[in-house]
């Protein structure tokens, strides 16, 4: 079932995810070769607390951390670790979200660590890029997999693949609600988008393959092909005037 949430719901939920934007801009002042990712999960957690709001992955079915952090081909839920260091040329996507005020945010953001080859360099712009081109598609009217059709075309021009194994989600007073939404699909097809819909949008874009699995912390995605891989995501909501991008600062 899909929830749809009123104007104030969606306020409730707008500070939540602005939350979430201020983190990532506060991390992102603190991504440098030599940090390793558990102080990165610290600085989070302590950011996210100072704002009156908790880290809503933590303890989250199991996992340990407050944030994910993934790094090079690892695609997504990357565990932080004390002997894990940010290096020179590695891609570096983290994910957050936050449960404030009985709602949730959340979002993801994919970082260079200093100099990045040319073709990592493109894999973040297209990534980011397509999560947008699906926004665009996030208006009254539209189907579901409008948006993921506009995410997988983009993305494929490019010459890159998305991931079939994760998607987006609808998100609320639950961290994942219905619906579950594709990065990739044919236009036309899903539910009717609605105003009052609120959802998180998160294209996972892969260098080769679109093939993915887990390694045996029971938690840490990786490209089956070791390719990179890059993560963006925003929560937005359908309203009236058109799509907010509430995880934008």
């Amino acid at each position: 079932m899909i929830i749809l949430k009123s104007r104030r719901e969606i306020d409730i939920m707008r500070e939540a995810n602005q939350i979430v934007a201020e983190t990532h801009a506060y991390l992102a002042e603190n991504i440098k070769p030599g940090i390793s990712t558990a102080e990165l999960d610290q600085l989070a957690d302590e950011f996210i607390r100072s704002k009156g709001a908790v880290p809503s992955f933590k303890g989250y079915q199991g996992f340990p951390a407050s944030i994910c952090i993934s790094i090079n081909e690892e695609v997504v839920h990357g565990i932080p670790a004390d002997h894990r260091f940010l290096e020179a040329g590695d891609i570096v996507s983290i994910d957050i979200g936050t449960f404030y005020e009985g709602f949730n945010g959340d979002a993801a953001r994919t970082h260079a660590v200093g100099s990045i080859s040319e073709n990592a360099s493109k894999l973040l712009k297209v990534t980011e890029e397509s999560l947008l081109k699906g926004i665009e598609k996030a208006v009254i009217g539209n189907r579901l997999f409008d948006i993921s059709h506009a995410v997988q075309e983009y993305v494929e021009e490019n010459g890159f693949s998305v991931v079939r194994d994760y998607v987006g989600h609808g998100i609320g007073r639950d961290m994942h609600e219905d619906p579950q939404i594709p990065n990739f699909g044919p236009a036309g097809k899903g539910p009717k988008l609605k105003e009052g819909m609120t959802l998180a949008i998160e294209p996972m874009v892969n260098i080769g393959g679109y093939e993915v699995e887990t390694l045996e912390d029971d938690w840490t995605v990786v490209t089956k092909d070791r390719s990179l891989s890059a993560h963006f995501e925003h929560t937005i909501a359908i309203t009236k005037a058109g799509v907010e991008i509430l995880s934008k600062l």
